[in-house]
């Protein structure tokens, strides 16, 4: 009897450690965001249509689609902007063309901060979700499918 107790604490201790390690919104994503995006992507920007459908203007005063919230920066995971996050942040290694995104130099100052960084969003999104595709096909790249979105994590 005494081992199967010590086993359902050995058990127990091991899911909250595994609990305590993922990597939320809250508590990981948003002080990152934070200190990283907020500069260009925080309340006073454009919401994602008015950004596409002013673009230059808003590129102009450094501005990018806002992304203050979880609903909205999840919008850029899911949709409607499927995939826009891991285009924008990704190093170049999930690319065809091996290029990093546009935003992956804003992850930090040194290669080691963007890797660190990356690896924080990465396992936020889902490792196995962390795809460039969009909703819709696009050129070569094909649209994402039920089975990559069933694997988004995002968790608040």
């Amino acid at each position: 009897m005494l081992r199967v107790i010590l086993a359902l604490f050995l058990v127990a201790g091991v899911s909250v450690a595994s609990w305590a390690q993922d990597i939320t919104y809250r508590k990981h994503i948003k002080p990152l965001w934070e200190q990283k995006c907020a500069a260009c992507h925080n309340a006073s920007a454009p919401y994602l249509g008015d950004f596409d459908e002013n673009k230059k203007k808003y590129e102009a005063q450094m501005k990018g689609p806002r992304m203050d919230t979880y609903a909205d920066l999840i919008s850029f995971v899911g949709w409607p902007d499927t995939g826009a996050i891991m285009r924008r942040l990704d190093d170049g290694k999930s690319a065809s063309d091996g290029k990093p995104g546009n935003m992956y130099q804003n992850l930090g100052g040194t290669e080691g901060e963007r890797q660190k960084n990356l690896s924080l969003f990465k396992e936020w999104v889902g490792k196995d979700a962390w795809k460039l595709n969009r909703w819709e096909a696009r050129g070569k790249v094909p649209a994402i499918t039920k089975q990559d979105l069933d694997k988004i994590k995002v968790k608040y």
